[in-house]
């Protein structure tokens, strides 16, 4: 049972390339099991990979979890800085007799895995060295620090998502604390960091449920407390398979760049293998007070583009309209190649009302917006083009002097007007209202025709007709 004072997770990303949402939502996970129990959430930069560690990777993994609201209550632990305590460990262990010197070369490592290949058996390393008199070491051969692991009974991880899960110490070899450079293994600097840093749960995917076993025993033969387990299944495609790009397996900001909202993001992402009831729009303070590992599934959950595109389409019709506005706006600009005004931004701000409920993501906002701020003379699509031809144009002309005569401008003073003009001029509605929508918004798709006109105002409502009817 987890007990709810003083506990710590962490999120422990490698900065060799994106951050993957799979990642996101491992940090999600750990930040919300922290908020719900009160606890510390922490950011540890796994970077003793120098060659492959970058200094973009990290700074896009720190932006994404900061757009994603899961920044580390404190600065980030970078492994690679406490290299020289990981080694002391490694040493303490080998003074202790907990460890030992292996001599094996890379050439008998390599003979020793084809045999057991061949043989049928694990390609585990056999211990050779295990037991040896040091003074029978080979010269000029730098040896690794190998873990004195138990070789009898079993290693048990009472795991908080999978259950109790167990494996015979037999089946785990004397893995490598210290390679033959000196330089400190994954598994050790893991386990070493996760003692200095206080770690009380350790939770992440599936896919390292081995290397917990390994790190339980560095953590018994240490004498230190092993934290509590609890490793999630990995996420999958739509199609069942494991999830991969084609499936939308992208770095987190590829999101943002695609128009999501963070609080979709983050909403979709709790829900990916984790569940409350038939619940499926929960908030960020929902989502701390309800979290627990036991709603956690034991399958894999399924990553679908749809079901997320779907859910960003609720959250920005939930959203504040100036975030929104301050959003689309850079969007906008390039679309149609000019700056914004003030005036611009009033007019957006207002249309924002018919907008919201036509899109999905930000980009679709932004374009189906656009026609608000575009300069004039509108760039007509094809279909609305069409609508514009000699009939069209003199009805357009005739009307200018029907709106040219409102004392006001409403959406139902325009629509009276203009309904009163077709019932005067005995036309269908139709007829002037698909050129006047192509006029005013250059398309044949958009908010309510008398809402744009209201949205618009008078002045260019009345100059985008006029640049029709004198073209």
């Amino acid at each position: 049972m987890t007990e709810t004072t003083n506990i710590v997770t962490r999120f422990a990303p490698s900065p060799t390339g994106f951050l993957h949402i799979g990642g996101v939502r491992t940090a999600l996970f750990n930040w919300l099991f922290a908020r719900h129990h009160q606890g510390r959430y922490l950011l540890r930069i796994e970077d003793t990979d120098r060659k492959r560690s970058t200094e973009e990777a990290i700074g896009a993994i720190l932006d994404g979890l900061e757009w994603m609201g899961l920044s580390g209550d404190e600065e980030p632990f970078f492994q690679s800085q406490h290299a020289t305590r990981h080694s002391e460990v490694a040493k303490s262990l080998l003074e202790a007799g907990k460890a030992y010197n292996c001599y094996a070369t890379p050439e008998e490592l390599s003979e020793m895995r084809e045999t057991a290949k061949a043989e049928g058996r694990s390609m585990r390393y056999d211990g050779r060295w295990r037991d040896r008199d040091p003074a029978d070491a080979p010269s000029g051969v730098d040896p690794v620090v190998r873990l004195r692991a138990p070789q009898d009974g079993e290693t048990i991880i009472a795991d908080l998502v999978q259950g109790d899960v167990r494996v015979a110490n037999g089946e785990l070899d004397d893995m490598v604390l210290l390679r033959s450079d000196g330089t400190p293994t994954y598994m050790l600097s893991v386990v070493v960091d996760d003692h200095d840093m206080g770690i009380t749960h350790v939770i992440r995917g599936d896919d390292h449920l081995t290397n917990s076993f390994r790190q339980a025993q560095l953590y018994q033969l240490m004498g230190w407390k092993i934290p509590e387990f609890g490793h999630m299944p990995l996420l999958h495609g739509a199609d069942g398979a494991k999830l991969s790009k084609r499936h939308g397996a992208l770095g987190v900001e590829a999101y943002r760049d695609m128009g999501f909202l963070n609080e979709a993001m983050f909403n979709y992402l709790l829900r990916l293998g984790w569940g409350h009831g038939d619940d499926e729009i929960i908030s960020r303070e929902e989502a701390i007070e309800w979290f627990t590992l036991e709603g956690v599934g034991k399958s894999p959950a399924r990553f679908d583009m749809e079901k997320l595109t779907s859910l960003n389409a609720h959250y920005i019709r939930e959203a504040d309209d100036g975030r929104l506005v301050d959003l689309i706006c850079p969007l906008i600009s390039d679309i149609t190649e000019t700056s914004i005004d003030d005036l611009g931004r009033a007019r957006l701000m207002h249309g924002l009302v018919g907008l919201k409920p036509r899109a999905t993501t930000l980009p679709e906002l932004a374009e189906k917006a656009s026609f608000y701020v575009a300069p004039r003379p509108l760039k007509m699509t094809k279909k609305a083009a069409k609508q514009i031809n000699a009939d069209a144009i003199g009805r357009l002309e005739a009307l200018i002097k029907t709106l040219e005569g409102l004392d006001d401008w409403k959406m139902d003073v325009l629509e009276e007007a203009i309904r009163g003009f077709v019932e005067a001029t005995d036309i269908q509605l139709g007829n002037i209202a698909q050129p006047l929508r192509a006029a005013t918004t250059g398309r044949t798709d958009s908010p309510g025709l008398f809402e744009v006109l209201e949205v618009l105002g008078r002045e260019e409502t009345l100059l985008r007709i006029q640049d029709v009817t004198d073209s």
